[in-house]
């Protein structure tokens, strides 16, 4: 599945899910489930709809541990950005240390679909990592 399909079903998913508000979330049951799998304006794959069930609960124990899922976030980043300012794409790493501590981290705590890959691509659009090339007009403002 690629990214850009998943962008185009933003806002399905958005109503799908409650406006993504965990604590709604976490209280889909079955039947919501079903309804789900017949929403044709999202991807209707049962494991997927489920954990987003099962993250939304993880997610809200992380919030509740932490104070915040921000600063659980942080702490893979030790606290600020990690700027790396590639040179060209091919650079650019699909995973890193820290995507995969984070991984592991998310997966002990009971999240799902959470790999190093994808939780390196939440952390470049989160801001916790920027891997933008050197030429690129974002980084002039570093």
């Amino acid at each position: 599945m690629s990214w850009i399909t998943i962008l185009k079903k933003r806002d399905a998913y958005r109503k799908a899910f409650a406006g993504f508000d965990p604590n709604k979330v976490q209280k889909f049951n079955d039947a919501d489930v079903q309804n789900l799998m017949s929403n044709e304006g999202i991807v209707r794959n049962r494991l997927k709809i489920q954990s987003a069930i099962g993250n939304a609960k993880a997610f809200l124990a992380v919030q509740k541990e932490f104070g915040s899922f921000d600063t659980y976030l942080w702490q893979f980043v030790g606290g600020k950005p990690i700027v790396h300012l590639r040179k060209n794409m091919q650079e650019v790493p699909v995973s890193t240390p820290e995507s995969e501590a984070m991984s592991r981290d998310l997966k002990q705590r009971g999240f799902k679909f959470v790999g190093p890959t994808i939780c390196h691509a939440f952390m470049q659009a989160c801001g916790l990592v920027n891997d933008h090339l050197r030429d690129c007009w974002t980084t002039s403002a570093h």
